[in-house]
């Protein structure tokens, strides 16, 4: 007997007999990991499962950690607990995943469930009860193993599109409870139809030529055709090459039905049969997860948006996905002779591409490297700092992923709203793997205004900061032109469906559009007759309500909303309303 009420698990109904199945007993991946037939069910109803998101696949400074379930652009399925267990955690977020909620498994896994629309009663009690006892809308709770037990196919809560979610899906994970590094669902018997081989659209080759890979490494491009798992160069059957080289591919994969482009399991390359580089997203750690800015070319994506999968690995690059390297990837070709190179692509289904070339090693097919212009040198294996009168930078170890010919240019103050000069920190084309130290010299303008004062970038986007004998000091995470600003300008709030004397019998919410002009909303209070009330926020539409419930009296009542931003700058809306 479980707290929740639903469905027992259909089984039988849930499974097609066309879905692919593997032997998971036998499954063994990096690191000798090895994952045991398992009893994870599907966590959705909705058949055949689709996928708008696949597990590792490549995001925006991150590698997407769990699988994406499509819910037919709509909200409010039933999402099902996958295994027995117990509610481990209930995360409620302005972004990120929104409402989420975690279960324990007694085989050492943990299930994760994200942006959902609401949870199922029990929970949303309890949720809401914290909320008020806490007097914030952001939770985040770790309940004791005998609160709320669950069995497999118990309703748990319902899709949805909250936090920082694109479209409504069900955003879903399998953990390691221990390490909590995520794992690859389709490693423990989550199934998607799938039968269709990755495809592999084009083909890099760069000129590493001893050096460290940066922004003017040369590279060239190769057009790939074929199909059905079969790909070869367009025009082009072997490559003229000399000294180190490394080589770099574009691949994408679609599962059967309804797909995205999603991401590929698995990229093997092989030289004249040997493997060199392998590359296999199968878990990681979330602190390993924004080194994806070293695992592709990072210039590329930012200059041609362009994802290239690099086939060699970064010094500093900490992610362990690569369970075999030959000299990190960096290849030699020097001895004159023709090569055979040919790349191996799988998706978690193990359905495989292969693009297959060659390369002949000529000792007339150089591309030098271009000069870099005059700058210090920073090793990406220790601390590193550069200073002078007006500005200070402090690169933690762990910061770079490659040797850096660090920058530094004073340029131009900006004509309005500056109270430092505009200082050039290197440049956006080199990745880092966290935040900096960042110290900015102010003027004497900004002596009354000091405790307003923030870093900005050049698109006059807030890097956060404060200000501190002299300087103010922030820790934004990529390179680029900054400068000090102040913020001094409350929030905005604009009522939607509520006004001074307004009867609001029919109503069964206030709604509110909340925004912040730079430093960002640091808090916003709701007030009912004088007493703390819950506000929920959408933060994609900057949308804030509360919803009525039994706590609203009858007849007048006095509502009050308070809005923060980072400088604590703040901004009061008041009515009476009727209900």
């Amino acid at each position: 007997m479980t707290l929740f009420s639903g469905r027992g698990w259909l089984t039988g109904c849930l499974v097609l007999a066309s879905i692919w199945s593997m032997n998971l007993s036998a499954q063994q991946s990096y690191g000798d990991f090895k994952y045991p037939l398992s009893s994870f069910g599907a966590p959705l109803a909705i058949q055949p499962p689709a996928l708008s998101g696949s597990f590792g696949e490549l995001r925006s400074n991150h590698f997407h950690s769990g699988l994406d379930f499509r819910t037919n652009q709509a909200t409010g399925y039933p999402v099902y607990a996958t295994a027995d267990g117990y509610v481990s955690r209930l995360r409620v977020q302005n972004s990120g995943f929104g409402l989420a909620l975690y279960i324990d498994h007694p085989n050492g896994f943990t299930s994760v469930y994200a942006h959902l629309s609401r949870f199922n009663p029990v929970l949303a009690k309890a949720v809401k009860d914290k909320q008020y006892k806490n007097k914030s809308y952001e939770l985040d709770e770790f309940p004791q193993s005998g609160e709320f037990p669950v069995k497999k196919g118990d309703i748990i809560a319902y899709s949805g599109n909250t936090g920082s979610s694109g479209g409504p899906h069900l955003h879903f994970e399998i953990r390691d409870t221990k390490t909590e590094h995520t794992i690859n669902p389709q490693r423990l018997g989550i199934q998607i139809p799938d039968q269709i081989p990755p495809v592999i659209q084009s083909l890099y080759v760069y000129r590493l030529n001893e050096k460290p890979f940066n922004e003017v490494t040369p590279k060239q491009y190769f057009q790939v055709v074929g199909g059905n798992g079969k790909f070869q160069l367009n025009k082009v059957n072997t490559i003229h090459l000399s000294g180190e080289v490394g080589f770099g591919i574009v691949v994408n994969d679609r599962h059967n039905g309804l797909s995205g482009n999603n991401g590929v399991y698995s990229i093997e390359l092989k030289v004249d049969g040997n493997v060199v580089y392998h590359s296999q997203v199968e878990r990681f750690s979330f602190d390993h997860s924004r080194a994806i800015n070293s695992h592709v070319d990072f210039p590329a994506l930012i200059q041609q948006k362009r994802s290239i999968q690099k086939s060699f690995v970064d010094p500093g690059n900490p992610l362990k996905i690569y369970p075999q390297l030959l000299h990190q990837g960096r290849l030699r070709f020097d001895d004159q002779q023709t090569h055979e190179v040919q790349y191996l692509i799988s998706d978690a289904a193990g359905n495989q591409s292969s693009l297959r070339f060659f390369v002949k090693s000529d000792p007339k097919a150089v591309i030098p490297t271009p000069a870099l212009p005059p700058g210090i040198t920073f090793p990406f294996s220790q601390q590193n700092e550069f200073s002078n009168e007006e500005v200070k930078v402090i690169l933690p170890k762990g910061t770079l992923y490659e040797e850096l010919n660090f920058i530094y240019k004073k340029l131009a103050k900006p004509a309005v709203g500056a109270f430092s000069g505009m200082h050039q920190i290197h440049h956006s084309l080199i990745p880092l793997h966290k935040g900096f130290e960042l110290w900015i010299k102010a003027d004497s303008s900004l002596s009354k205004y000091q405790d307003k004062s923030l870093i900005v970038n050049s698109s006059r986007i807030s890097q956060g900061g404060y200000y501190d004998q002299g300087y103010v000091k922030a820790t934004p995470r990529s390179f680029g032109n900054f400068y000090i600003a102040i913020d001094t300008i409350p929030p905005q709030i604009t009522p939607l469906n509520i006004s001074e004397g307004k009867n609001m019998k029919d109503v069964s919410k206030i709604n509110f559009r909340i925004s912040d002009q730079l430093s960002g909303i640091k808090s916003f209070n709701g007030y009912l007759n004088g007493q703390w009330i819950l506000m929920e926020f959408d933060a994609k539409t900057a949308t804030l309500w509360h919803q009525f419930d039994e706590r609203t009296p009858p007849g007048k009542n006095v509502f009050e909303l308070v809005v923060t931003d980072m400088k604590d700058n703040v901004r009061k809306y008041q009515a009476t309303f009727y209900r």
